[in-house]
């Protein structure tokens, strides 16, 4: 399953993080634009090319020390097809270098168009009598505000597929909460999404005793993060809002179990940034990539237990 190889990784390279591929134009430095410009054209199937250098750059430095990446399909996406082109050679490329791959797409339907949106990320599309993988993701992150008729199409593909899913539970924007921390019989409505995610997950038994029906919940909401992690003992997460949302290490420990494990932590602009950040030389862009990463894999551990598979793993 998807959710248990993550956590081997996350055992073998000992770093509960994840790197976000988030790129935008801005963010590549100038001698790989150019170098895409000149053969594409300056034009979405140029730009296409450049993002996916880019992460070429990025996977290269970092697929020895961190688990896993997680591409928001939003910033492939708004460049057309070329842009879901270097989406899909972007999922393709990493899983060949080792890492797990989170695609973060945010799904949400029900009936015969999420059992397409699942055929499409984690599983395999029919044509005719061909099985064929479309991207081939290993997880993906799902809306499951629509209930479990946007989430049983999920679960019959990641049973047939060996995959997994992060459901939204206590998301780490600032106007989550007009809705997440809304009561229902006294009980806010993360809490009673999370309890789902539970229910869900009894169908994907994990070897670490976390199913493959994940929650995404914030760095940004630390006593919510706490909360979940005791009420929901068989969930892992996924914890966005580090570094550039203004999460920090601390604020994230309550996310992880006795073993150190339970979590995995998402930065995006903090490591496809630390060039600019840094003021390194453009062409030391994945360097500063790697760098931030140990940084951040420090910071992490340095407020986590240490990390190991729970006795009934080994």
């Amino acid at each position: 399953m998807s959710m248990d190889r993550l956590i081997t990784r996350i055992l073998e390279t000992k770093n509960p993080s994840v790197a976000g591929l988030d790129p935008k134009l801005s963010y590549i430095p100038d001698f790989i634009k150019e170098e895409a410009f000149a053969k594409h054209g300056k034009n979405l199937e140029g730009a296409a090319a450049a993002l996916l250098a880019f992460n070429k750059g990025i996977i290269d430095a970092l697929c020895d020390i961190v688990p896993a990446v997680k591409p928001q399909c939003a910033y492939y996406e708004m460049l057309g097809w070329q842009g879901v082109k270097a989406l899909s050679d972007t999922i393709a490329y990493a899983q060949q270098k080792g890492m797990v791959v989170i695609i973060d797409g945010k799904r949400n339907d029900i009936g015969t168009t999420m059992e397409a949106y699942a055929a499409g990320h984690l599983g395999v599309t029919q044509v005719e009598d061909i099985s064929l993988p479309a991207f081939g993701g290993d997880l993906l992150t799902v809306n499951g505000y629509l209930g479990s008729d946007g989430i049983k199409p999920l679960l019959k593909v990641c049973q047939e597929q060996n995959k997994g899913i992060f459901v939204l539970v206590k998301t780490s924007n600032p106007s989550s909460g007009e809705l997440q921390d809304q009561c229902i019989d006294g009980k806010p409505i993360y809490r009673v999404m999370g309890e789902f995610c539970e229910q869900w997950g009894e169908q994907l038994p994990g070897q670490y005793g976390y199913s493959g029906v994940g929650a995404v919940v914030g760095a940004t909401y630390p006593d919510q993060l706490t909360e979940l992690r005791k009420a929901l003992p068989h969930t892992f997460f996924l914890v966005p809002g580090y570094g550039a949302q203004g999460g920090g290490a601390e604020g994230v420990a309550g996310a992880f179990d006795e073993n150190g494990l339970g979590a995995i932590i998402n930065s995006s602009r903090g490591i496809l940034c630390a060039w600019q950040k840094t003021g390194a030389a453009p062409e030391d862009y994945a360097k500063a990539a790697r760098e931030e990463a140990l940084r951040m894999k420090e910071d992490l551990c340095r407020v986590i237990p240490p990390m190991k598979a729970p006795a009934e793993a080994q």
